[in-house]
């Protein structure tokens, strides 16, 4: 992270405690969780091959695994942060239980949105915009714009687009799009 930099995590504490989440630090011992919610992102397609849930389990584990190795080795700066919700009406108050995940880089340039990812069971309930609302106006303090690759068959594709990110390249499977400061033009 940038050095004038204020963390994400820090600057967006009070506006997202209004909404009953959280995020905090992914820690070693959320590896477990961290591959469940990779392993979300793969269910789809994992429904086609024709292995046990538990070769599905262990390729998904290990792929997660990797993704976790790239993440550190390019991103060494990153800050990696789970997305905890309120657990009510259903568990005591103050109780938050992990629901997701969010990293991202800070640099003197940009804000680099590494992955953003919810659990199925909380997904289309206003949790990622607030999330991606809460980016956006924590790099325009900054003023720094705003970077993400994106399958072009991600739904969440539509969500960017709406927040004014457009399309800069396609690199391999993915597109790379920006999301300029506010009254500047994209780097």
């Amino acid at each position: 992270m940038a050095e004038s930099a204020q963390s994400f995590l820090v600057f967006t504490g009070a506006a997202l405690q209004d909404f009953g989440i959280r995020l905090r630090l992914a820690l070693p011992e959320d590896a477990p969780l961290l591959a469940e919610i990779y392993a979300s992102t793969r269910a789809e397609e994992l429904q086609q091959v024709p292995w046990s849930a538990e070769q599905k389990n262990t390729f998904t584990d290990w792929q997660s695994a990797q993704q976790e190795q790239h993440y550190a080795l390019h991103y060494p700066h990153a800050e990696r942060l789970m997305i905890e919700r309120e657990q009510v009406p259903s568990g005591p108050v103050g109780i938050h239980a992990a629901i997701g995940r969010i990293y991202l880089e800070t640099t003197g340039m940009e804000v680099r949105l590494m992955d953003i990812t919810l659990l199925p069971a909380h997904r289309n309930q206003g949790v990622g915009t607030r999330l991606m609302n809460e980016l956006l106006r924590y790099a325009d303090a900054l003023q720094r714009q705003v970077s993400l690759h994106v399958e072009p068959f991600n739904p969440a594709k539509r969500m960017y687009e709406r927040m004014e990110f457009v399309v800069s390249e396609t690199r391999g499977l993915y597109e790379f799009m920006v999301r300029a400061v506010p009254g500047t033009v994209p780097r």
